[in-house]
């Protein structure tokens, strides 16, 4: 009997859990919206040529199940656990959309990936990362705690990007930019703007991209360097101030002192007709401003 004892409870231990499989589809419309709900786990968002949504994925043994309803052009995907629950509430979902939907992706506990949907999108996680390429139209990525990283094609949008602990990095935009961290670097390179705001609190700012004609710059930081580097002549009118760091400039006069019992360094100086806007301020760190 304690042979047999022993052997089932080996079987217990050695045994693998295995988690629900999920495959399911239903049509879509060709340019549709998308929601999309999963609290804890993955959710990769991907864009494709079918007029359909397709959910694969494992879903964990506290998860109730896998909801995917439409009502005409919207689809719903949702990962539903209950109220009550154990630990394993994790499910790694891929979800394919029509390439042009627009969608909206929620997590609490998850990481983000979406790539190649062209409509507007929204993203947001409490914490995990969040990584969207192909963007083409307006988005919206936001972590608590998470890196977000964006990848456009050039096309203009509006684009918001924000985290509270991580950083924050985006390449190949176009248009109005927003974006933000609180304990975390932010860099922006390529693409052209028309308008930027960008800041941290804690953290470094660069940015290598090229400001339109009668575009406008501002970056803050608190504590951290600012680095800008412009992708071709630029035409502004430049306010630069730091309260403890150096200004280094390339291309315009020497910065002077606020006062003569603070460390601190402002400079201001027009290039070209001035059409556009350059503010840029730190309270700890330095300043560099360069072209290419």
């Amino acid at each position: 009997m304690k042979r047999n004892l022993i052997l089932v409870l080996s079987g217990l231990l050695v045994s693998p859990v295995i988690a629900e499989e999920v495959d399911e589809s239903m049509d879509a419309a060709a340019a549709g919206h998308v929601d999309i709900y999963n609290t804890a786990g993955t959710i990769e968002v991907s864009g494709w040529s079918r007029n359909s949504v397709q959910v694969t994925g494992e879903l964990g043994d506290d998860v109730e199940e896998l909801i995917l309803e439409r009502d005409g052009d919207h689809i719903l995907v949702k990962v539903k656990v209950p109220r009550k629950h154990g630990r394993d509430i994790d499910a790694d979902i891929v979800v394919q959309v029509p390439q042009d939907s627009s969608i909206e992706v929620s997590g609490v506990s998850a990481d983000i990936e979406v790539a190649g949907v062209n409509g507007d999108q929204a993203l947001q996680t409490v914490s995990g990362d969040v990584e969207a390429s192909g963007i083409s139209g307006d988005l919206e990525a936001a972590s608590v705690s998470g890196d977000v990283e964006v990848q456009g094609t050039g096309a203009n949008a509006e684009t918001s990007a924000a985290t509270v602990s991580g950083d924050v990095f985006v390449s190949g935009l176009s248009g109005n930019l927003e974006a933000e961290s609180v304990s975390g670097d932010v860099i922006v390179e390529d693409g052209a703007f028309d308008r930027i705001y960008f800041e941290t609190v804690n953290g470094d700012l660069r940015f290598a991209a090229e400001l339109r004609d009668g575009g406008k710059l501002a970056a803050e930081s608190v504590n951290g360097d600012v680095d800008i580097v412009f992708d071709g002549e630029v035409s502004a009118g430049f306010d630069l101030e730091t309260f403890n760091g150096d200004i280094d400039n390339c291309f315009g006069p020497k910065p002077q002192r606020t006062s003569r019992y603070a460390p601190g360094l402002e400079l201001s100086f027009t290039v070209g007709d001035g059409d556009g806007r350059v503010v840029i301020e730190t309270l700890n760190g330095d300043i560099s401003i360069c072209d290419e």
